[in-house]
């Protein structure tokens, strides 16, 4: 056979091979796109640690949707969310007033990234008034649905913001909470402590909220993790164990 008949046979097999892979990883070709976008080579280095493409995918994020990322921290999900639902999607990072004041670095960030995605606008509003311009299909919050209940943010009762949510939600619409476990049980005696959150007190409340629970995921699950450490302890930050759960608004 001829030999670069031969070697277009073999690189062909190997880019079916590759797109098989990636369909059987169950990550969409949009999270992947997402994930190599240049505008965040520093935040790819966390991508593995943070299992980003696992997560996303959970979500159900998909062109299109209008998403708020809930306490946006330094972007790093929201600049993912941004570059997967594209210029017909949109993207809120909305800011806790208290807890802006607490994180003036990251407020200063993501109000620079309209520049680089116009597709994100930035919301500075009371804890205990949840709401956005439109309806969305996702709200995303991580590691932070535990500084609810805390002083520093009023402090205010997650049930109020999980009713708020399913309100700012469409019909079918999806509320993901990711954050560090606490033990079983516990509710929330740890979380201005330890920074952790029982997962189920999280899943009770938000499900009396009115959601229905659509499932988890274990992506960031960590069972050597006993759940009495602090979560910046260096023994442990970057390695707790963390739910990922997701609520949907009945259609």
């Amino acid at each position: 056979m001829n030999m670069h008949r031969l070697a277009a046979i073999f690189l062909l097999a190997g880019v079916a091979a590759g797109t098989a892979a990636r369909a059987d990883s169950g990550i969409p070709d949009y999270v992947t796109a997402a994930l190599a976008d240049p505008l965040r080579a520093d935040d790819a280095k966390a991508d593995a640690r943070r299992k980003a493409a696992e997560l996303l995918a959970f979500t159900g994020v998909k062109p299109g949707d209008t998403v708020v990322d809930l306490i946006p921290g330094s972007g790093y999900f929201t600049r993912l969310f941004a570059k997967i639902v594209g210029p017909k999607g949109h993207v809120y990072a909305v800011w806790p007033e208290a807890y802006a004041k607490e994180d003036g670095d990251g407020v200063k960030l993501t109000q620079k990234l309209p520049e680089a995605y116009p597709n994100v606008s930035v919301i500075i509003q009371p804890a205990a008034e949840f709401a956005v311009p439109t309806k969305a299909d996702i709200v995303w919050t991580s590691q932070n649905y535990h500084d609810y209940p805390d002083k520093f943010m009023g402090p205010t009762d997650p049930a109020i913001l999980d009713r708020e949510v399913l309100a700012a939600l469409n019909p079918g619409g999806v509320f993901v909470v990711v954050d560090h476990a606490a033990a079983a049980g516990s509710g929330l005696r740890d979380t201005d402590t330890l920074h952790r959150i029982d997962p189920g007190f999280v899943k009770t409340q938000v499900i009396a909220a009115g959601f229905t629970f659509a499932g988890e995921s274990d992506a960031l699950r960590n069972p050597a993790d006993d759940h009495t450490l602090l979560v910046f302890k260096p023994e442990i930050r970057g390695k707790t164990d963390q739910f990922a759960y997701k609520f949907q608004k009945p259609k």
